[in-house]
């Protein structure tokens, strides 16, 4: 089983105290989960959010990695034609060579019109915008002249690892596949889509790449983790239900996504399992039962950073440890 711990510091109000705590506990639980054996730190990008929802993902990146020795980072997704795609090229190598290749960024459109007003792009051109990017970054990776907008550029530093391993596509369209099978990079899809998944490889097939798809499971869920699961609702749902309604309420006419709600109470967020809170005996049945990833979400809704801490804590020293030991007693067959 693999373990995600999730961060975008939204914060409600924006108070700048609660902001800076919030970053500040992002750092930390980062370096705890990865003394506990949590493999991966997951990020996201927006802009203009009324909670301040993770505008500048590859910063927190950048203090994530720096405080840290061998999590890996992902960046899911990187809303790449928001920002000038040379200076995305230079900050990803730079992170790639000094964490010693533990960054990924899924690239990805967006779905908020208003993000591009602000950024004073065109909406109706995201597509085109976006492959002009992934060429232009893909360009300035190799270290060599290119030609970007009519005019010759070389970016340095290139990057220590493959273009595959720092760069994958995100996406539900079939756009998304055929651009990302074109580029021969990895596609990462916000749900479960098999059919997505296999018409990616046909795709690769018919230009001559290859890559592979990463997805949400069927039952993507987020968990929060409390020895009073009961208590745990009864205090901390209004956050889960914030971050659940607000995200819901940027969705456009069929948009998909593995974290998408439609709750609008607590009781119905409860009823529709896509945020969780678990005892350490059932979240170890969970992973025995299957469950292929547990993402963790700390300061999910702004939750105030003890309660997110106690959450992590109780996952690192209550279960983590007896499911590392249950997989030593399944290697040894005892």
């Amino acid at each position: 089983m693999i373990s995600v711990l999730r961060l975008n510091f939204a914060v409600p109000g924006l108070d700048r105290g609660a902001l800076a705590a919030s970053y500040q506990a992002g750092v930390e639980m980062a370096r705890y989960a990865e003394d506990a054996g949590i493999a991966m730190v997951s990020l996201e990008e927006h802009h203009g959010a009324d909670n301040g929802w993770s505008p500048a993902p590859l910063t927190n990146a950048g203090l994530i990695l720096g405080a840290t020795k061998k999590v890996h980072v992902i960046v899911q997704a990187l809303l790449v034609p928001l920002s000038d795609p040379l200076r995305l090229a230079e900050q990803l190598a730079v992170l790639d060579l000094a964490s010693r290749g533990r960054v990924t960024a899924v690239a990805g459109l967006g779905y908020r019109p208003e993000e591009y007003a602000d950024a004073g792009l065109d909406w109706s051109r995201r597509g085109a915008l976006l492959d002009e990017s992934l060429a232009a970054i893909l360009g300035a990776w190799t270290g060599e002249p290119f030609t970007y907008r009519g005019r010759t550029v070389r970016i340095t530093p290139p990057p220590a690892s493959p273009p595959a391993q720092l760069l994958w596509v995100g996406g539900s369209v079939k756009a998304s596949a055929r651009r990302a099978a074109r580029l021969g990079l990895p596609l990462c899809p916000p749900n479960n889509s098999p059919e997505l998944e296999a018409y990616y490889y046909e795709q690769c097939a018919e230009h001559g790449t290859s890559g592979f798809v990463i997805m949400p499971g069927a039952d993507t869920t987020f968990v929060h983790v409390a020895e009073d699961p009961e208590k745990a609702w009864a205090e901390l749902g209004e956050y889960f239900l914030h971050e659940a309604t607000l995200y819901a309420s940027w969705q456009p006419p069929g948009q998909t996504s593995a974290a998408h709600s439609h709750a609008s109470t607590v009781d119905e967020l409860r009823a529709e399992a896509k945020y969780r809170i678990l005892s350490p005996d059932e979240c170890v049945e969970r992973a025995r039962g299957g469950a292929g990833v547990t993402v963790l979400h700390p300061l999910c809704g702004g939750m105030p950073p003890e309660r997110g801490w106690e959450s992590l804590r109780l996952y690192g020293e209550k279960v983590l440890p007896r499911l590392a030991a249950a997989r030593a007693d399944a290697g040894s067959g005892s």
